[in-house]
């Protein structure tokens, strides 16, 4: 006896997917623990399957399917966001950010105070000063102790002994 299997139908899409959405996004919102990304990953989740609905075998779980696809495209941006550093913040503070950066920019005050930060930092010595250069560019704990081949509590001894010193510098030369 020969199994053939049904492919479904778009209109069968359409409904398997209206009555999986509400779980579809409680799901999300766990993973994301955020509305907007929430409803962003439910709407790629939709898309992807849609894309790929003629692939679904009736008979199988629709549930199982698309919540696969889901959790997938979770790893896949967040793993694209890791490696990006990209930071997710609500809009208010992304625009608090960036209005403190003009103001820092537009400050000559500021700009002398950077100077004198750099100044300080040649001041320190080489083993304090780049683990701490690292960190300020944005290297984590672990990837300078990998980088610099110390341990994880060497780095992070030396860049908070870096910054106490730094700061001391810069306090003394501001007076």
């Amino acid at each position: 006896m020969e199994y053939k299997s049904q492919i479904m139908s778009q209109i069968q899409f359409e409904q398997y997917y209206k009555n999986n959405y509400d779980a579809l996004s409680s799901f999300a919102f766990m993973l994301a623990k955020n509305k907007m990304e929430a409803d962003d990953l439910v709407q790629e989740t939709a898309i992807k399957a849609y894309k790929s609905f003629h692939k679904f075998m009736e008979g199988s779980s629709f549930k199982n399917w698309t919540f696969t696809i889901l959790k997938n495209t979770f790893i896949t941006k967040y793993t694209k966001r890791k490696k990006s550093n990209v930071v997710s913040l609500p809009v208010e503070e992304m625009e608090y950010a960036s209005l403190q950066q003009t103001v820092i920019e537009d400050n000559a005050e500021q700009k002398e105070f950077v100077l004198l930060v750099k100044k300080g930092m040649e001041t320190l010595t080489k083993k304090s000063r780049l683990p701490l250069a690292m960190y300020l560019k944005g290297y984590h704990y672990d990837e300078i102790s990998e980088k610099l081949d110390i341990p994880l509590g060497t780095v992070k001894s030396r860049i908070n002994y870096a910054r106490t010193k730094l700061k001391d510098w810069v306090k003394s030369k501001k007076k």
